[in-house]
């Protein structure tokens, strides 16, 4: 046996070169997005749609996807900015659209198609000047907008414009579709899903019909299905649009294998005679349907393709074997189209085994007589020996190890007899294999579509059983026959960054792993998955982490259906064929869904319940609900602590966290919080009835105050940065929208609490306030100076695993407006390691407008901060992630020295008297980019550096370098941080709520 891999396996181990495409018009429009993504100016996005060297087609496409793409998106940012950027887009685009056929410019999005007659028509001037086109942008986004004048759908858009460009085209009636099954039933395909046309209601079978259209290659004959509209309600609880019934979108559609049978034999037999004439052997051929559905609703006619499979089993369809060799086979695309294939089995793996340094792969090809030809592993090319036997031929060929493992991707095995086309290798009835190699393993598994499938990589745990049991704890069990000794977690990750860890345990090549996905173990206490999708990998071991895959025996067995817990919904969910997913959300009540429920609750039930008489009870919100912390945390405290039993309203997003109650804060028993969910017909209730409410940020922009309730705006920090109107964008003339909305904020504060006069001043410009303001200091600051501070200290350092001793060091960065997505910390975690020593503990506390911090050595912390092997016995993990952690004011409790950027926990952190290094990296850039209220060259109480060597310096060195700022950090004190005594919180409770209980019983 030979094996012959044409360049050899160095070839193999390059990967592909990736290939240009070919197409002149996709990669000039490539070019184009990247520039409008990079925020380059609108000229240079022109410049690169240059029509030089196309023809007139492809210079039509050109300009069609150009004008409904990049150019439209540029045109409406415009809108929404200021007239000098609007005017000169205008004259951009003017010059562009004289060059555009005018047939291109009247099948845009009838959006796009306004717009571009208003720039086209519109006196320049004026129409920057005015507010057509961004009313026109807002107008847009209002899909329900849409009025019937005859037989035909015209938008109702706020333009003058003649009629005709105002009718819905075709690229206006695109359909919306969903599918939630594919199944087969009485030996025929069934298709179960949702289709509407947006802003269409379709209230009833009246008026409604939709067709699923199976279309084939040329010269096919399309196959009708048979499809019937099903009630279904949920689609209109999910739509985007409020107003629009979708009650009857549901449709099943059946298809018959015996309507594709005989349409592709048909084409077969043209295709043989024209195979017979050309001297070659006949060989049965692959057919593919795409899925199109074609809707009838209230007189507009559309088609587009079947989309959008559910996660889970809809994403991986059966196939049904028709006859001996030949299978009807539902698939989805990459752009997530249905598909329907009548395939053949040409080609077939029949054994795997490993032979020495080769895996020497084994199949047949039934019916057919072949002596040469080639086998082909993705790209890439090998010698196989064709052995004719029987009615069939047998074929071998060898795969070497060695180009295997240094492989990233999984590859597609074909089989390439000469003289014929490629065929894929199936395994319709082999046994998966996988042949482990030390640490690595080489499989051979099938894809959704039943391929034989080549991959090299790290040993892979793989899920054998999934369970359930009735509290909602999930355990996962499997194979996982990694060799390297040590522990192992089981990590759950979001796309967001936020991650838990959860142990696994192993025996031999085995593994288990028990997890509450509603109480998931976070710094000492619990917390539910918040909502959203959550991979699951295994790390450990040198810290190399390892995907988890689904055993396929398992794929038909596996339980992806909603398990409840505490009102929230969890799924495991094997997706992209068999890659488990977590998925968690919260139940939300039928009525409260989509945008149909939204528009109810602020439309209806919110004015309702504000002509309803107030209750005496306080709604606290902080961070939007998203942690119990701040200064409601504090003021809620105090007034626990005071015995104060009125009713108390906590706003939690997303199941976030649970207010303790008085017995739970160690305080008399008897005083137990409400909670409401954040958007629920609670929350409005709460927001439209309660007498006070206390917040540290930004309001529901559908509150509006009454003039018998009390809004305490205790914010989140004295600024350092630049705030409201102070923000450049916002300083600018005409107003942009944020500005209105702003105001409007700011009109329902009843109470400013501030940390200084300073403050004081700055908080009014930058918001326009002109109400009352308390100048009490901050209560979450209190903590900070309790007399009990070391006790406190001391369960928080438990909580987060750090033992007596350490030294705490936090690192605290603002978030970057111009650099958001960016979460590297600029700090070389090793070297701080190597010259801190092991009595330090690093904490990086990201922001929550930051992508989140990202480093080596960076550690989320588990249940427990584990302590793992080091060359001194078992050390603890010097650099921990704490982002998450609920309340930034513990943080600060055991922070022996603080490094900070231009946030403003320096304000903050200057009641504990410790040390500050002001890590400026970018300190111009910012400035001149969101701009300081501080000179912090002039003015930081702490040495301002540059370097991240210099700052991790200047920690080692702290204890000498604090004397030489003892001055301007005690100047800074008094300036900026006057109040913070430990009683502001006493101050708050006693200027709103006893004034008020004193009131209440004076009447």
């Amino acid at each position: 046996m030979r094996s012959d891999w044409k360049g050899g396996a160095s070839l193999m181990a390059t990967g592909a070169t990736p290939a240009r495409t070919g197409d002149v018009v996709a990669d000039r429009l490539r070019a184009a997005q990247d520039l409008c993504d990079r925020g380059e100016p609108l000229d240079a996005v022109i410049a690169a749609l240059g029509t030089a060297g196309l023809t007139r087609g492809q210079r039509r496409r050109l300009h069609a996807e150009a004008l409904a793409g990049p150019l439209g998106t540029r045109l409406d940012t415009a809108a929404r900015r200021d007239a000098t950027r609007l005017r000169q887009a205008i004259d951009l685009l003017r010059d562009y659209l004289a060059d555009v056929d005018p047939p291109v410019r009247r099948r845009l999005p009838v959006a796009r198609r306004l717009a571009y007659y208003l720039v086209e028509h519109r006196d320049p001037a004026e129409l920057a000047e005015g507010d057509e086109l961004s009313g026109l942008v807002a107008a847009a986004a209002e899909p329900s907008r849409r009025v019937r004048r005859g037989l035909a759908w015209y938008a109702d858009l706020p333009v003058k414009a003649p009629r005709g460009l105002f009718r819905l085209r075709r690229a206006d009636l695109v359909p919306v579709t969903e599918v939630n099954d594919v199944s087969w039933h009485d030996g025929r395909l069934r298709i179960t899903g949702h289709a509407y046309l947006a802003g269409l209601s379709v209230r009833s079978r009246r008026f409604n019909r939709a067709t699923v259209v199976l279309r084939g290659p040329r010269g096919v004959p399309p196959v009708a299905a048979r499809t019937r509209r099903v009630h279904c309600p949920a689609v209109t609880q999910g739509a985007a649009e409020p107003g629009c019934n979708y009650d009857w979108a549901g449709f099943v559609a059946e298809v018959r294998p015996w309507s594709l049978r005989w349409r592709a034999a048909l084409r077969m037999i043209v295709h043989g005679l024209r195979r017979v004439l050309r001297g070659r052997p006949v060989i049965s051929d692959t057919t593919t349907w795409r899925a199109d559905i074609v809707i009838w609703s209230r007189g507009a006619r559309a088609t587009g393709a079947v989309r959008g499979p559910m996660m889970g089993r809809t994403e991986r369809p059966p196939g049904l074997p028709v006859r001996p060799g030949w299978w009807v086979r539902p698939a989805w695309t990459s752009d997530r189209a249905l598909q329907i294939v009548l395939q053949p089995t040409r080609a077939e793996l029949t054994s795997v085994t490993a032979a020495g340094d080769q895996i020497e792969l084994s199949g047949v090809l039934p019916g057919a007589r072949v002596t040469r030809g080639r086998a082909r592993l993705g790209g890439h090319r090998m010698t196989a020996d064709f052995v004719p036997d029987g009615e069939g031929t047998r074929f071998v060929l060898a795969v070497p190890v060695s180009a295997l493992v240094k492989e990233r991707d999984a590859r597609r095995l074909w089989i390439e007899p000469k003289g014929d086309p490629a065929v894929p290798v199936m395994m319709d009835n082999a046994t998966e294999t996988r042949v482990e190699l030390d640490r690595r393993e080489v499989t051979v598994l099938r894809d959704r579509r039943d391929r034989a499938v080549i991959a090299a990589h790290r040993v892979w745990p793989v899920i054998t059983a999934a369970e359930w049991a009735a509290d909602g704890t999930l355990t996962l069990s499997g194979v996982y026959p990694d060799t390297e000794p040590g522990h192992r977690d089981l990590v759950l990750r979001q796309r967001a960054g936020m991650a838990y860890r959860v142990p696994l345990t192993r025996s031999g090549s085995s593994f288990s792993v028990r997890l509450s996905p509603g109480a998931m173990p976070r710094f000492g206490g619990t917390v539910a998955l918040a909502s959203g999708t959550w991979s699951l990998s295994v790390a450990g071991g040198k810290g190399v982490t390892a995907p988890l895959r689904v055993d396929h025996p398992l794929l038909d067995d596996l339980d992806e259906g909603v398990h409840e817990v505490d009102g929230r919904e969890y799924r495991l969910v094997a997706t992209r064929f068999d890659v488990p997913v977590l998925t968690a959300a919260e139940r939300t009540p039928d009525d409260e869904k989509g945008a149909g429920g939204l528009w109810s609750l602020r439309r209806v039930h919110y004015p309702a319940e504000r002509r309803r008489e107030l209750r005496d009870a306080t709604v606290y919100i902080s961070f939007d609900g998203r942690s119990y912390s701040d200064n409601a945390r504090a003021v809620y405290e105090e007034r626990l602590r005071r015995g104060d039993d009125r009713e108390h309203i906590w706003v939690v997003r997303d199941g976030a966290f649970v207010p303790p109650d008085s017995g739970t804060l160690g305080l008399a028993p008897g005083i137990a919080p409400t909670v409401v969910r954040e958007g629920s017909r609670e929350h409005y209730t709460a927001m439209a009835r309660a007498r006070h409410i206390v917040t540290n940020g930004m309001l529901p922009q559908w509150f509006r105050a009454r003039e018998d309730q009390i809004c305490v705006q205790t914010w989140h920090g004295s600024p350092l940065k630049r705030v409201g109107g102070d923000q450049r964008h916002l300083a600018r003339e005409p107003r942009p929208p944020a500005w209105y909305r702003q105001a409007a904020e700011v009109a329902n504060w009843d109470l400013l609490v501030t940390q200084s006069p300073w403050a004081t001043g700055v908080l009014r410009r930058a918001f326009g306030y002109g109400g009352d303001v308390l100048e009490s200091g901050f209560p979450r600051n209190d903590v900070l100076v309790h007399p009990d501070r070391a006790a406190l200290a001391a369960a928080v350092r438990h909580g987060l695993g750090i033992p007596p001793g350490r030294r705490v060091v936090l690192y605290v960065p603002t978030w970057r407006d111009h650099d958001r997505r960016n979460g590297t910390v600029r700090l070389d975690l090793a070297e701080a390691r190597r010259a801190l020593g092991r009595d330090h503990v690093l904490l990086v506390r990201g922001h929550a407008m930051q992508a989140p911090p990202s480093a080596p050595g960076l550690v989320v912390p588990g249940p427990v901060v584990r302590a793992r092997p080091g060359p001194m016995g078992r050390e603890l993990p010097f650099a921990m992630d704490v982002t998450t952690y609920p309340d930034l004011a513990d943080l600060l409790l055991i922070a022996d020295v603080l490094i900070t950027d231009y946030s403003s926990v320096v304000y903050d952190f200057v009641a504990t008297g410790r040390p500050i290094v002001f890590f400026g990296y970018d300190l111009e850039r910012y400035r001149n980019t969101r701009g300081l209220y501080l000179d912090l060259r002039a003015e930081a109480p702490g040495p301002l550096l540059a370097d991240g060597a210099d700052v991790i310096e200047a920690v080692r060195l702290i204890d000498a370098l604090a004397g030489d700022y003892t001055e301007r950090y005690e100047r800074f004190v008094r300036q900026y941080a006057p109040r913070e005594d430990g009683k502001a919180a006493g101050r708050l409770v006693d200027h709103v709520f006893t004034r008020a209980a004193a009131a209440t019983d004076v009447r």
